[in-house]
């Protein structure tokens, strides 16, 4: 059974995104094109043979507490050491910290392939990069030493430990408390909840990134720092002993059931150790770059997952006949056809298609600017900045939003085998649902889109997008067959500066209220002109065909699923636009609540 399509990720990389292009800096010059399809060629013999075979089996032997701690599948030791073995676990990573460089977008396309094989294993190593990645980031040498070469080993993993049973979203008000303590370390007492990863069997030890309060810090998120917290801390004669880092449960869940979820509470007997990362009260600031890290982590997981139902129901929908075709009604025809060939089915299959690989595409677009980031200086550092921190709730938000509606239209070409265990979709749905939830829901990304940044430093970085869009319509128009598309994009950001020329004013009166009330709206207006800018991008090197390894069948597929999603999604923008733009106040709360 077909669940990934490594061709067209290699497509995506090199004809669509020009990867060639940032292998020429000098940062990734250890890499080329040859190497980089050997590495995802192996990670794709990894995921085919240690991975995707057991992923129907992760969701029926779930994680489960047990003996004050967490089980998972067996098979998650043997992924673990493969992917290990392989190098990726903390390959961008610089040299001196064990890496290799690897460009991130490399990664991300390789944690593609993994998830869409099974999305259950590989979050347990992406979070354990990410910790490794804070301290590496803001943490002493020291530190670095003491931490970093085991987690690379994934013998030693790690973890964010943001939520608190009263504090979720909402940082500033976690209870969590850390007293200082004469040797330099700190004492640290409270509960964190949803800990993904937060323990199981296949480690010798977790590191846990905790934010918590200094005694006296000021108030709110201002007073929040960051420690490490191991679950065992290091003694004198290099052994370790226990921190008191207990394991209370683990969350059971409707899906990812492989995925740990764990509940730990630190300091439970007054002897839990941990250490301050960089400066006191700036914690937050730098989780953000652990959370930013993971929010396209999340984007990508929904991608994977999205795209691999899209085949599993193409497959279906290729094999399963009902009925006959409308245009052979009256006709003698005693076959039934196969159900791709039904025209409302055929919707179904592009839209699951046009999401799973737009997505997939705007993740690379993503990562790319993340690696430019750290090769460029000046003005163009920054504006690659701008276009990363303006793109990330997109790349986090729409795959998982629209992924879940994807994924339910997979369980519709199934008809009533969808919903049952005999297939995967009812899997793949129950998996990818928690994704618009982790690392910020939709409603918080949609927020820091609208509420910071396309305006922020006076509305740059919407301008340095709209610059970038208006060059990919302008190659795009060098071909007769996509001027339409081109010119229909050219009016979709037209579109959008309309919305904004109605929203701003709300923001400049302080009439926050409604400045913001329907930014998950906006979220969809503006992500259905990214996802239709990068389709356009697959157009114009569809219609170059520079590569002759992709047939032409390859490049007419592309060339419809583009057509599809100019003509059935792009469209909906003057909907939500409408919308947004009417003068209107009923989703906000008056002097009197009447929901009942």
């Amino acid at each position: 059974m077909k669940y990934f399509d490594l061709d067209l990720l290699k497509f995506l990389l090199f004809e669509v995104h020009g990867l060639d292009n940032l292998l020429k800096y000098p940062k990734y010059s250890e890499f080329d094109k040859d190497s980089i399809l050997m590495f995802l060629d192996a990670a794709k013999d990894i995921a085919d043979k240690e991975m995707y075979p057991y992923y129907q089996d992760c969701d029926k032997q779930p994680a489960r507490y047990e003996d004050g701690g967490i089980k998972i599948h067996p098979q998650m030791d043997n992924i673990f050491r493969a992917i290990t073995d392989s190098g990726f676990v903390g390959a961008h990573l610089a040299p001196e910290f064990g890496g290799m460089n690897m460009p991130h977008v490399i990664v991300g396309a390789t944690g593609l392939i993994y998830c869409a094989a099974n999305n259950h294993a590989l979050a347990y190593l992406a979070l354990t990069v990410g910790a490794a990645n804070l301290i590496t980031s803001f943490g002493t040498m020291a530190q670095v030493e003491e931490y970093v070469p085991h987690m690379l080993t994934s013998k030693w993993m790690g973890t964010m430990c943001l939520t608190e049973p009263e504090a979720g979203s909402s940082l500033g008000n976690m209870r969590t408390t850390a007293t200082p303590v004469s040797d330099g370390s700190y004492n640290i007492k409270g509960q964190k909840i949803f800990i993904s990863g937060g323990d199981h069997q296949f480690a010798d030890n977790f590191v846990h990134m905790v934010l918590a309060r200094i005694d006296g810090a000021p108030q709110g998120v201002k007073g929040i720092s960051l420690f490490i917290v191991p679950k065992y801390r290091n003694t004198e004669d290099g052994s370790l002993e226990f921190n008191d880092v207990l394991t209370a449960g683990d969350y059971q869940k409707m899906g990812q059931k492989g995925y740990c979820t764990a509940h730990l509470m630190f300091g439970e007997n007054d002897n839990c150790k941990g250490w301050l990362v960089g400066e006191e009260n700036k914690g937050l600031k730098y989780m953000f770059q652990m959370m930013n890290q993971a929010r396209l982590e999340v984007g990508l997981t929904a991608a994977a997952v999205s795209t691999a139902a899209y085949y599993h129901s193409l497959e279906y929908a290729r094999e399963r006949v009902q009925g006959q075709r409308l245009s052979q009604k009256g006709e003698k025809v005693t076959e039934q056809t196969q159900i791709v060939n039904h025209a409302d089915v055929r919707r179904m299959l592009l839209m699951q298609r046009a999401v799973g690989i737009g997505s997939m595409a705007l993740i690379i677009e993503a990562f790319k600017y993340y690696d430019l980031i750290g090769v460029t200086e000046g003005e163009e550092k920054e504006n690659n900045f701008l276009m990363l921190d303006l793109l990330t709730p997109i790349a986090k938000a729409y795959p998982t939003e629209f992924g879940i509606t994807s994924t339910s239209y997979g369980i519709q070409t199934l008809g009533g085998y969808g919903y049952t265990v005999d297939f995967l979709q009812e899997q793949f749905m129950r998996d990818i649902r928690i994704t618009s939830i982790y690392e910020g829901t939709t409603t918080i990304q949609a927020l820091d889109l609208l509420g910071r940044k396309v305006a922020a430093q006076n509305g740059k970085p919407l301008m340095l997008l709209m610059g970038i869009l208006n060059e990919s319509i302008a190659e795009a128009k060098r071909f007769d067959e996509l001027i339409p598309f081109a010119e229909q994009l050219g009016k979709s950001i037209g579109t959008i500066q309309k919305t904004m020329e109605y929203l701003l004013p709300f923001a400049f009166q302080m009439q926050y209220e409604k400045f913001l009330k329907d930014a998950t709206l906006f979220f969809e207006m503006m992500s259905h002109v990214i996802i239709s800018w990068q389709w356009l991008k697959i157009g114009i090197s569809a219609m170059k065909k520079e590569d002759a390894k992709y047939n032409d069948a390859f490049h007419k597929t592309n060339l419809l699923t583009m057509e599809y999603y100019f003509n059935y999604e792009l469209p909906k923008i003057l909907s939500l636009k409408e919308i947004i733009t009417k003068d209107q106040n009923t989703t906000i709360p008056g002097d009197i609540d009447y929901l009942n």
